[in-house]
């Protein structure tokens, strides 16, 4: 049992390997951009859980690109980081938002972590007309929602700003379980608003400044998804792997 758990261990670890260039470069710019971040405000739970929340983050988004299973503990353990970090901001639907990723994304991948790599290079598709318009108003139904219950019930300062940030990450982490690489538009604008978010709650001193530069690696991160990584043709012709058809 022992050795069986080892080699576990050794082959998740291994899930960290053969990434393109380009991820590697984007984690180590993420990792001495929060720690200057760290270094210069003053040392408390919010500042250090954060930190090591964004940068287990950063790595698991880094590994979804990748399409490397060890994503699922990464988002995890990130998620509860997260979860913290939204609570002391007020910003109550990005808790809402990591409760989604656990459900959709990181307990999937590590209740089929042998499987996963293979299933979802193998497997994935894109979206037709039907998906588009189930998508959009799906996303636009969730924001309207979440928006005015968030504002009615909780004393949320920004209820709107963190809506639309939960209702497109939401829409993007179902996607994601399901296995359609427009999942990547989505990321992309909630890359966006969670700048947004993030920036507005630094600006008015409820959180730190490495929640909103996090946001902004996630955004260089789906940038970097749509020409390197195996979600899309690009990224599968350079490794070898069948291009993607409707």
């Amino acid at each position: 049992m022992e050795n069986r758990h080892e080699n576990y261990f050794v082959w998740l670890f291994n899930q960290l390997k053969g990434w393109p260039v380009q991820n590697y470069c984007l984690w180590f710019f993420a990792f001495g951009f929060q720690l200057a971040i760290l270094l210069q405000n003053k040392m408390d739970a919010v500042t250090l859980i954060t930190f090591i929340g964004t940068l287990l983050g950063t790595l698991c988004v880094l590994a979804i690109n990748a399409t490397k299973a060890i994503n699922g503990w990464l988002g995890l353990i990130s998620a509860a980081c997260f979860i913290y970090a939204g609570w002391s901001a007020k910003n109550y639907l990005s808790i809402f938002e990591q409760v989604a990723y656990i459900l959709t994304l990181d307990l999937p991948v590590i209740l089929s972590v042998r499987s996963w790599n293979d299933d979802t290079k193998n497997h994935l598709r894109k979206f037709g007309a039907k998906e588009w318009i189930v998508a959009i108003v799906g996303t636009i139904a969730v924001y309207l929602v979440s928006g005015y219950l968030i504002g009615r019930f909780t004393n949320d300062p920004r209820p709107w700003i963190d809506a639309i940030s939960f209702a497109v990450s939401l829409t993007a982490g179902i996607m994601c379980f399901m296995r359609y690489n427009n999942q990547y538009f989505w990321w992309t604008f909630s890359g966006i608003f969670q700048l947004i978010l993030w920036g507005i709650t630094f600006a008015q001193g409820d959180a730190t400044l490495a929640m909103a530069v996090n946001s902004l690696i996630y955004v260089i991160n789906d940038v970097l998804a749509f020409t390197v990584s195996p979600w899309f043709n690009m990224g599968r012709r350079r490794e070898g792997l069948k291009e993607i058809r409707n």
